[in-house]
C-alpha cells in the first residue's frame, strides 16, 4: 500500500504538470523513478491483454498490465487534473502575461534539458532540429485560435496531447495550445462535461498505447535525431507563448464570450503603447521562476537517484 500510495504522488506531481504549458509529465515520470515501469506497463497493452478482458479473464489481464501501478497513477493524474484546471484557467483569464511569462521560462529549460539527452551532435541531429524549428513556428503561425469542436478532433487532440505523458521534455498542455484546445478542455475538466472528457479520454488511450511502441522505436533506431527534433518543435513553439500580443481579430464563443482569433507578437513597449500595462517586470521574474523551477524538479530527480543507487 505504500508503494501504491508514493505511486500515487508521484501521478498527482506529473498531472500537475501536464495541466501547465511547458512541463511535461514525462519528465516527472523521468526524475520520479519511474519512466520504465510506466513504459513497460503500457506496452504490455496489447493484442494478448485484450483477448484477457474479452474473454472476461478479468484477473490475468489486471495483472498483465501492472493494474494496481497503472491505477494509482492514473487516480493522482486525474485528481491533480481536476484541482489544478480551475487555477490555470483563472490565471490565464486574469493574468496572463504573468502565467505566459512562466511557460515561457518553462519552455527554455525544457529544451535545454533535453539538449542533453543528445549523445553525440552531427549534421543529422542538427537538421533534425531545424526540421522541428520550422515545422513548429510554421503550426504557431499558420493554425487558427480556433479549432474544430467535433468529436473527431477531441480524440485527435487527445491521441496527440497524452504522447506527453511518456515523452520527457514534451507537454501535453503545450500540444493542446498549438491544436487550439487548451481552454477548451480546461473548461471541460472544470465544468464536468462529461461527453467532451469521455471522447478525449478515448482519443488518449488510443494515442498512448500506439505511441509507447512507435516512441520505442524511434528512440531505439534514432535516439539522436528524433531528440533534437523534439528540441527544435519546443523551440519553435516559443512564438506560441510569447506573453505580449496584439489581438487582431476576434470571434464569440459558444458562451457569447468574446476570443481573440488572430493574434501578433509586440514588444512590451509596443504592448504599452497599444494601451495595456506589460508588468515587464514581473514578467521577467516569472520567467526566470519558470526556468528555475525546471532546474529544481531535475536536482530533486538526481537526488533521489543517488538514494536509489546508495
Amino acid at each position: 500500500m505504500k508503494k501504491y500510495f508514493m505511486v500515487g504522488l508521484k501521478g498527482c506531481a506529473m498531472g500537475m504538470a501536464d495541466v501547465v504549458p511547458g512541463v511535461s509529465g514525462g519528465t516527472i515520470a523521468f526524475i520520479s523513478g519511474i519512466y520504465e515501469e510506466l513504459l513497460d506497463s503500457i506496452k504490455s497493452l496489447d493484442i494478448e491483454a485484450l483477448k484477457l478482458f474479452f474473454t472476461g479473464k478479468f484477473r490475468q489481464f489486471f495483472e498483465k498490465i501492472n493494474g494496481k501501478f497503472l491505477f494509482s497513477l492514473i487516480a493522482g493524474i486525474g485528481v491533480a487534473i481536476l484541482t489544478m484546471a480551475r487555477l490555470m484557467t483563472y490565471m490565464l483569464e486574469n493574468h496572463p502575461i504573468i502565467t505566459w511569462s512562466f511557460f515561457f521560462g518553462l519552455i527554455i529549460a525544457s529544451a535545454l534539458m533535453v539538449a542533453r539527452e543528445v549523445n553525440r551532435w552531427g549534421v543529422a541531429p542538427v537538421i533534425t532540429m531545424l526540421i522541428g524549428v520550422v515545422l513548429s513556428y510554421w503550426i504557431t503561425v499558420v493554425s487558427p485560435a480556433t479549432t474544430p469542436n467535433d468529436w473527431w478532433f477531441i480524440m485527435l487532440s487527445g491521441a496527440i496531447a497524452i504522447c506527453a505523458m511518456i515523452l520527457p521534455g514534451i507537454s501535453g498542455a503545450f500540444i493542446l495550445l498549438l491544436l487550439g484546445k487548451y481552454m477548451f478542455i480546461m473548461e471541460a475538466v472544470t465544468e464536468l462535461n462529461i461527453g467532451v472528457l469521455l471522447l478525449f479520454a478515448i482519443g488518449a488511450i488510443a494515442g498512448i498505447v500506439i505511441f509507447s511502441h512507435v516512441l520505442s522505436w524511434l528512440l531505439n533506431k534514432w535516439h539522436d535525431a528524433t531528440v533534437t527534433m523534439l528540441m527544435g518543435f519546443m523551440i519553435g513553439s516559443l512564438n506560441k507563448v510569447w506573453p505580449w500580443k496584439q489581438t487582431l481579430e476576434t470571434y464569440l464563443d459558444s458562451h457569447g464570450v468574446e476570443q481573440p482569433l488572430a493574434q501578433a507578437n509586440v514588444s512590451p513597449m509596443q504592448f504599452e503603447v497599444l494601451g495595456s500595462e506589460s508588468h515587464l517586470v514581473l514578467a521577467i521574474v516569472s520567467c526566470v521562476a519558470g526556468f528555475a523551477l525546471i532546474y529544481v524538479i531535475e536536482l530533486i530527480g538526481k537526488r533521489v537517484q543517488i538514494k536509489k543507487e546508495a
